[in-house]
C-alpha cells in the first residue's frame, strides 16, 4: 500500500496494475473506466476531444476553482495523448525536419520539446498542459500571473512542473515547459512501473524508431524530470 497527503487529507491507495500497453500509451481512453472527458469549461482546443484520468481531473478541478478565487484562470490545452496521437505529432515533425539528414541529429532536434511515441507522460492521463504551449506566454502579463500562482500553489493539489529550466545542469532531457504539469500521486507510480517494465526495444512502431538505442531516451528523457 502507498500513503500520500493530498489537500490535507491522508489517503491510502493500492498501486495500479499497469500493463506495458498502459505505460506505452497503447490504450483507448474512451473505453477505459479510469478516464473521463473533461467539461468544456476547463478545456481549450484539442483538449476538448481528449480524456484524462478521473483522479487527475478531480485534483485539477479543485486547483482551478482555487485559482479562480484568486483571479487566475486555468484551462487544459492538452491532456491524454495515446501512442497513435503521439505518433502523428512525432512523424509530422520527423518529416518537417527531413533537411537534417542524420537521423540521430534529427531526433535530437525533435526531442527538444516532443516525446517519441511510447515515452510521453501524456500517455498516462496524469499530465496536462495548461493555458498555452509557449514559454514566452508565462513570462509576462496574464501568463506570468498564471505561472506565479501555479509555482506557489500547484503542489498543494498534487501537481508539479515536470520540465523546469535546465540551467545549472540539474536536469536532463527536454527543454523547459512552463505549461506542463504532472499529477504526482499517480504519475509517480506510472514512472516507477515504466522504469521496471519498459526497455528500449519496446519503443518502436514510428518513423525514426531505429535510433532509440543510440539515444538516452529512458534515462535522460523519460527520467529527466524535476519532480521526485
Amino acid at each position: 500500500m502507498i500513503l500520500w497527503l493530498v489537500l490535507g487529507v491522508w489517503l491510502w491507495s493500492t498501486p495500479p496494475v499497469l500493463s506495458k500497453n498502459d505505460l506505452l500509451g497503447k490504450i483507448d481512453p474512451t473505453q477505459d473506466t479510469r478516464f473521463v472527458k473533461p467539461d468544456n469549461q476547463y478545456t481549450l482546443g484539442s483538449a476538448r476531444s481528449q480524456y484524462i484520468q478521473k483522479e487527475t481531473y478531480a485534483a485539477f478541478i479543485k486547483m482551478a476553482e482555487a485559482a479562480k478565487k484568486d483571479g487566475v484562470t486555468l484551462v487544459i490545452v492538452s491532456a491524454t495523448r495515446t501512442f497513435a496521437m503521439q505518433k502523428t505529432i512525432w512523424e509530422g515533425k520527423w518529416e518537417k525536419e527531413k533537411a537534417i539528414v542524420n537521423p540521430v541529429a534529427r531526433a535530437k532536434k525533435i526531442l527538444l520539446y516532443s516525446s517519441m511515441p511510447g515515452t510521453s507522460r501524456h500517455h498516462w492521463g496524469t499530465d496536462i498542459d495548461l493555458n498555452a504551449l509557449n514559454n514566452a506566454y508565462f513570462m509576462s502579463g496574464e501568463g506570468k500571473k498564471v505561472f506565479d500562482w501555479l509555482h506557489q500553489h500547484a503542489d498543494t493539489f498534487g501537481f508539479c512542473q515536470t520540465y523546469t529550466s535546465k540551467e545549472g545542469g540539474t536536469r536532463t532531457g527536454y527543454e523547459e515547459e512552463k505549461w506542463h504539469w504532472s499529477y504526482m500521486p499517480l504519475s509517480r507510480m506510472y514512472l516507477q512501473e515504466y522504469k521496471a517494465k519498459i526497455k528500449a526495444e519496446d519503443i518502436q512502431g514510428f518513423l525514426g524508431d531505429h535510433v532509440v538505442g543510440q539515444l538516452p531516451i529512458l534515462t535522460e528523457f523519460v527520467g529527466g524530470i524535476a519532480c521526485l
